[in-house]
C-alpha cells in the first residue's frame, strides 16, 4: 500500500493511554492522552470508556470519522496473556472503531516499534511493569511481563514494592533506618509506621499506578544516601540486563552478531541509576548495540499501524 492514509497508534499502559494519529509520511495529525487501559485494574468497561474517549478526541482534532482511519494498532497492557479476555478486547476495539482495519497486541510492541522504528532488535520496557520484546528476521519473542504480584522485576512497581519492604524492616528495627524511613513517612503522611498498611491495603486499595509512583520516593532516598534504596536501584538495572540477555538468546542472535537494544518506560527513562546500571551491564557484552530511543512508544504504535498497513519503514530521521 502506498499513498495517503491515516494511521492511529494506541499505546496503553499501567498509568496512561496515549493515542497518536499520523499520516503516511509519519507526520503527527492528532494526539490524546487518557488514563490507564489495564483491564485488570479498571475492567473491560473501563477499557471501553478509555478507548472510546480517545477515538472521539482524535477524530475531533483531525476532523475525521472513524471510517477515515486507514489502520489502527491497539497496544494494550496484559494483552496476549488470557485466552478468555483477549477475544473480548479484540471485539471491544472492533466495535468502537467500526471497521476491521485494526490489530490488537501487547503494549510491549509499542516500545519496540518506537525505540527501534520497527527494525530488528530488542527493547526493554520498564514502566509501571516490565517486559522485553524483540524481532529478528521475521521472528518475535518476549520475556518478563508476568505481572506485579510475583514478577515485573526492575519496573517502577517492583522498585516501590522492594522499597516498601525496606521501610518495614527499618520500622521494625530489623535494618538500620536510612533516609527512606523519614522520606516515606512524609510522603505517605504516616502518624504511625503501621498506618502504611491502611494507606496501601484498605478498601479500595491503592491503585497499581499509585504504588508504582512511589518508585520516585525510592529514587529520592537513594540520592539522599540510603544504602538499601541504592541497592534496589542497582538490582533493578541488573534484572533488566538479565531480561535483555534472555531475549537475545530467544531470538537466536549468535555470538559476534550485533544486537540493537533500546529501552522505554518511566522507570528506566527517568531514574538515572536504573538506566546507568542497565547500560553499564550492556556495555560488558560486545554484541549489544545500545540505541537511544528514536521515537516514543505512542509514535511506535502509530508507526506499527502504518507498518501493518503495508508501508515500508520511514528513513531514519523522518
Amino acid at each position: 500500500m502506498t499513498g495517503a492514509g491515516y494511521f492511529l497508534g494506541v499505546d496503553g499502559g499501567g498509568t496512561k493511554t496515549e493515542f497518536l494519529l499520523i499520516d503516511a509520511q509519519g507526520r503527527e495529525i492528532a494526539r490524546h492522552r487518557g488514563t490507564t487501559a489495564y483491564h485488570l485494574q479498571i475492567g473491560l468497561d473501563g477499557v471501553r470508556d478509555v478507548i472510546a474517549a480517545g477515538l472521539d478526541a482524535i477524530c475531533a482534532q483531525a476532523e475525521l470519522s472513524r471510517a477515515d482511519l486507514t489502520y489502527t494498532f491497539f497496544g494494550l497492557p496484559a494483552y496476549g496473556e488470557d485466552r478468555v479476555i483477549d477475544p473480548q478486547l479484540d471485539q471491544l476495539c472492533g466495535e468502537l472503531l467500526g471497521n476491521t482495519r485494526y490489530t490488537c497486541g501487547n503494549d510491549m510492541v509499542c516500545g519496540w516499534a518506537g525505540s527501534l522504528a520497527c527494525e530488528d532488535g530488542i527493547n526493554i520496557v520498564a514502566g509501571t511493569g516490565s517486559i522485553g520484546y524483540g524481532e529478528r528476521q521475521g521472528q518475535s519473542a518476549r520475556v518478563g511481563g508476568w505481572g506485579e504480584i510475583f514478577s515485573d522485576e526492575g519496573s517502577a512497581y517492583w522498585i516501590a514494592r522492594e522499597g516498601l519492604n525496606a521501610f518495614t524492616r527499618m520500622a521494625d528495627g530489623r535494618a538500620e533506618p536510612g533516609p527512606l524511613y523519614d522520606i516515606l513517612r512524609v510522603r505517605m503522611e504516616l502518624e504511625s509506621d503501621i498506618d502504611l498498611c491502611a494507606r496501601i491495603m484498605t478498601e479500595p486499595p491503592m491503585p497499581r499506578s499509585e504504588i508504582a509512583a512511589l518508585s520516585e520516593v525510592i529514587s529520592a532516598a537513594a540520592e539522599a544516601g540510603d544504602a538499601a534504596c541504592r541497592d534496589i536501584l542497582g538490582r533493578a538495572g541488573a534484572e533488566l540486563f538479565d531480561m535483555a540477555c534472555a531475549l537475545r538468546r530467544s531470538l537466536g542472535f549468535v555470538s559476534g552478531e550485533s544486537c540493537p537494544i533500546s529501552w522505554s518506560g518511566g522507570a528506566v527513562s527517568r531514574i538515572a541509576a536504573v538506566r546507568d546500571g542497565f547500560a553499564r551491564r550492556l556495555a560488558s557484552v560486545p554484541e549489544f548495540e545500545l540505541v537511544t530511543p528514536r521515537h516514543s512508544p505512542c509514535m511506535g504504535a502509530a508507526l506499527y499501524a502504518r507498518h501493518l498497513a503495508g508501508h515500508a519503514a520511514l528513513p531514519q530521521g523522518a
